[in-house]
């Protein structure tokens, strides 16, 4: 459909570029699209450019000429330095109040980094994590915008228009400045790494430890998809495990070198909840699995070397099944509480005034982590919205109560068997951690005085004290 004017601009047309693009064309909202090489805009406007109002632009110049003033210019580039060099050179050639949103997975200082430096410059800026890979890029992803209140305000309804829909509210809201929409979209992530190692692990203890067939997987996986554990991963899962190879007709899954690469955004998870102080042990754990799963050639020596079980199909089947599937639920809880302690941590030290209800809403579509019991995280958030753990939410309460007997035959069951499960297994020693009210942390403290005078608290008096413990035995006062 020819257009001489478009509302955006999006620079960048790698797959998520070009299908956000198609996604804006196929509302009937003019989008014009550029990227450094040019046959590829151009292939792309030959294929798709009847889908709506598409505008190609050879170079950065004709890009800004058919914008729609102020701007708006959409960034899908590799995140980091790239990033910058295009803001560096947009930022001579625009007009004060023109918007750019950055799309990618940029580290959230470096969002906030760049929006005091194009304010500086009299421009405006967003940070927009956007989840649901290439179909949601297409068909309606989940979009976590942050950064000026002004900017969302003239770009939100088109935002909101190609977002998912989830019963009429789109998943697309304002989270707040600076780089808020990056960091949730970071977490959202994080728990993504703790939900898939969870489900491997699920997989590989029925597998390896019961003996079960990729078939007969496929078919576990789907009757959980109508259950409790209803989500995006969950569904793929079943698909996958259901799948040839075209190659070699063996399950596809077999085929598959077992090494899990990564990004960066969830280590990025791991390393932010340690400065804030949250145990997001759950998300920390998988991105350590990935990391050793990395070292294939270290692991295959040490196969022939180590000594201890070795999986072979010799976990009893009777009721692993339903003990799996409960214990994958409370360890998804524990993942997701996690990942909300995480961002109302950052939203109190950022000033951000998160509203962890609407991020709920948002993550219901589009994005990777999209699951059924995201409507009850929004609910137990709009009835406490200070509500310190989602666990204290008297669903998940249950939820981890009723399944928590099985949790732990299944954590037992594969530590006898010599299978893996360190998200399982620190999900859970989470959960203990959490419900003790007295922890062997006083004895902790007690070594830390003993050999650095790093004083301690007592139990029935105010005050840090410390005890001469090698001298005389006595106590001394530290306030």
């Amino acid at each position: 459909m020819m257009t001489d004017r478009a509302r955006i601009g999006v620079i960048g047309m790698a797959v998520m570029g070009q299908n956000l693009a198609r996604n804006i064309a196929s509302r009937n909202i003019g989008v014009a699209v550029y990227n450094r090489t040019t046959e590829k805009m151009t292939s792309f406007v030959e294929e798709h450019g009847d889908e709506g109002p598409i505008i190609g632009a050879e170079t950065i110049e004709e890009l800004l000429d058919v914008v729609e003033r102020p701007r708006t210019l959409l960034l899908m580039i590799t995140a980091g330095a790239g990033t910058d060099a295009v803001i560096d050179d947009l930022t001579g050639r625009l007009d004060d109040g023109d918007i750019i949103i950055d799309g990618g997975n940029a580290h959230f200082e470096d969002t906030r980094r760049r929006e005091r430096d194009l304010a500086d410059r009299g421009l405006r800026f967003l940070g927009a994590g956007i989840s649901g890979g290439e179909e949601g890029a297409l068909h309606g992803p989940s979009i976590m915008p942050g950064g000026t209140a002004e900017a969302y305000g003239e770009v939100g309804d088109l935002l909101e228009t190609i977002a998912a829909q989830v019963d009429g509210t789109p998943c697309c809201t304002y989270l707040g400045p600076d780089g808020a929409g990056h960091y949730t979209k970071m977490v959202h992530n994080g728990i993504e790494y703790a939900d898939m190692q969870l489900i491997a692990e699920s997989y590989d203890l029925l597998r390896h430890g019961a003996g079960l067939s990729t078939d007969e997987l496929a078919d576990v996986f789907a009757e959980w998809n109508s259950g409790d554990l209803e989500s995006f991963l969950i569904d793929i899962t079943a698909d996958i495990l259901g799948t040839q190879d075209p190659r070699t007709g063996e399950p596809m899954v077999d085929v598959i070198l077992d090494e899990a690469s990564q990004k960066g955004t969830g280590r990025w998870t791991a390393q932010l909840a340690l400065e804030l102080g949250v145990p997001s042990t759950a998300i920390t754990e998988a991105v350590y699995a990935r990391v050793v799963s990395s070292r294939k050639a270290e692991r295959r020596d040490a196969s022939s070397i180590l000594s201890g079980p070795t999986p072979g199909g010799g976990i009893a089947c009777d009721g692993l099944v339903d003990d799996v599937r409960a214990a994958l639920y409370a360890a998804k809880i524990i993942a997701y509480a996690q990942g909300f302690e995480q961002l109302a941590a950052a939203s109190a030290e950022y000033g951000w005034d998160l509203d962890l209800g609407d991020i709920a809403t948002i993550w219901r579509g589009g994005c990777i982590i999209r699951a059924k019991f995201l409507d009850r995280i929004k609910q137990a958030f709009d009835a406490d919205a200070d509500l310190d753990n989602l666990l204290l939410a008297d669903y998940f309460r249950d939820g981890v109560a009723e399944g928590q007997a099985a949790w732990r035959r299944v954590v037992g069951a594969a530590v006898d068997h010599g299978i893996a499960v360190p998200a399982l297994t620190s999900a859970l020693s989470y959960y203990d951690g959490v419900r003790r009210e007295r922890l062997p942390a006083n004895l902790i403290q007690a070594q830390r005085d003993y050999f650095g005078a790093h004083t301690y608290r007592r139990t029935d008096d105010d005050g840090s004290y410390h005890l001469r413990w090698i001298a005389d035995g006595g106590e001394e006062p530290r306030d």
